[in-house]
């Protein structure tokens, strides 16, 4: 069986159209500062809700561009103190910024220099500057300023933008990214701006922020996907009512750049002496992909799936402890804005009727071809690791009766675990599922055709019923499986 999927977005229309925006935005300035909000790389939520975007997008986009750019990554000392994590990789923030250092030198960027924001004096933010010392990357602090963003006259001081490190550039166009949200990447913006001006460096600073989408409606979909993304932050979509008033165009922005707008406008008319180059937040923006959405229903269709994904991520933080319950109602809310339900994800409906025919939780994997199978709790497998076996099998054509690893192979596992390890759970996650499964395929044909079926389940939507383990959870997302789970902690046998 084959499906081919829709597509609802022109990735080549988009990095044609995106590059030559940003290349007039560095005309009218002669260098530029460019913010680049959300995932430069690995941008996965716009690879769900536009589907034809690829995750690295921007930074095909920006490879044409390379000649004039210069990259400089941003992190938070009070990340790097608190070991945060990013949750899609489930690797700290210090750590991504030398994995995004790497893609980037291999992709042909100039990394110029690693900037450490918010510093005051942090322990692990010192460690990480030593660290970046010793392996020769250049790397500056930028200081916590006191009454940022608001006290512009202390701001736009010596004693404010005066005391940060100036970043040495070589090239016109600054690229300014991050590991993730809150990492201070516009403030080094600002900062350089200050700097430059002391030098008589003309330079302007303009934000690449892909959602929301300007140029849809509040209401879209795509857009509403964007709010369900950020529920924990309480960011929300909104007129900008800047833009409308300044050109009696209505186009959407977000909370938090609406209400910090005045405070730049008059940053910007301090830090040059003149008056601000944007009359809007809009205006600051230099996005163009609402220009390339190619079909509209599929991209609609596209981030309302997402929404109800984000709707069960939110409802399993709540039940773990996670995250509060108005997150959720939030969520609930947009999944009405949007006109869909938990009932429209697929993969829920097969899961509880597995559920219900067992009496035990239960696993379904819709696979990128459409094809749902499901995954049931036994004596030796939980529902993740069935389902898994029986996603191979379907993509591998193998029939689903089928034993691909015996059970004298997985009971010596169970046993290890159980006598040996102190653990209570006997049955195989899916970690161990997998490995059980390739020592089978040295000497079974089946379980090898089975094995070589793994990257064919990227892209597949699984949900079970009941709160997964990190374990499985983490063996999923390394599958590139779209992973959602039931409010509901297992009960114990």
């Amino acid at each position: 069986m084959s499906v081919t999927k829709k597509i609802g977005f022109d990735s080549q229309l988009y990095l044609r159209l995106q590059s030559e925006r940003i290349m007039e935005r560095v005309g009218q300035f002669g260098k530029l500062y460019l913010e680049f909000g959300g995932k430069l790389y690995d941008d996965n939520h716009a690879s769900r809700v536009l589907p034809g975007f690829a995750p690295d997008n921007k930074l095909k986009m920006l490879e044409q561009l390379k000649d004039r750019a210069e990259m400089v990554i941003v992190i938070s000392a009070e990340a790097i103190e608190q070991q945060k994590i990013r949750g899609d990789l489930g690797i700290t923030y210090d750590v991504d910024a030398l994995r995004l250092k790497d893609v980037f030198e291999k992709r042909g960027f100039f990394v110029g220099s690693i900037v450490i924001t918010k510093y005051a004096g942090q322990p692990a933010a010192a460690k990480f500057r030593q660290k970046l010392d010793t392996m020769g990357i250049r790397a500056y602090f930028l200081h916590n300023i006191e009454g940022y963003p608001s006290n512009i006259a202390h701001i736009v001081s010596e004693d404010g933008f005066g005391r940060n490190d100036y970043i040495e550039t070589s090239r016109d166009l600054i690229v300014v990214t991050a590991p993730g949200p809150g990492s201070g990447k516009m403030a080094t913006c600002l900062s350089q701006l200050y700097h430059e001006h002391k030098r008589g460096v003309k330079a302007g600073y303009a934000k690449f922020e892909t959602f929301p989408v300007w140029n849809l409606p509040l209401q879209h979909p795509v857009n509403l996907a964007y709010e369900a993304a950020t529920a924990d932050l309480d960011d929300v979509n909104m007129i900008d009512p800047y833009h409308l008033e300044a050109y009696g165009v209505t186009t959407v922005n977000y909370n938090r750049d609406v209400e910090i707008f005045p405070v730049l406008r008059a940053l910007f008319e301090s830090i040059s002496g003149g008056e601000c180059p944007y009359r809007s937040p809009t205006d600051m923006g230099v996005n163009m992909v609402g220009m390339a959405i190619s079909d509209d229903e599929v991209c609609r269709e596209a981030a309302r799936q997402e929404i109800i994904r984000r709707y069960f991520k939110s409802a399993a933080a709540v039940a773990r402890g996670n995250a509060s319950k108005e997150e959720l109602y939030r969520q609930e809310l947009l999944m009405k804005k949007a006109g869909c339900q938990p009932s429209d994800r697929a993969v829920v409906g097969k899961a509880l009727l597995k559920e219900e025919l067992t009496g035990k939780p239960a696993m379904a994997i819709e696979l990128p071809d459409g094809r749902i199978v499901t995954g049931k709790t036994s004596d030796l497998l939980g529902p993740a690791s069935a389902a898994i076996m029986n996603a191979l099998k379907a993509a591998a054509g193998i029939p689903a009766e089928e034993e691909l690893v015996a059970a004298s192979a997985i009971e010596p596992i169970q046993t290890l675990k159980t006598r040996y390890l102190g653990g209570h759970n006997p049955r195989l996650h899916s970690d161990e599922t997998l490995i059980a499964l390739s020592v089978s395929a040295s000497n079974s044909e089946r379980a090898r055709l089975a094995m070589e079926q793994l990257p064919a389940l990227r892209g597949s939507q699984a949900h079970s019923t009941v709160l997964m383990s990190s374990v499985d959870e983490t063996v999923y997302r390394k599958l590139g499986i779209e992973l959602t789970c039931g409010a509901v902690v297992e009960a114990k046998d």
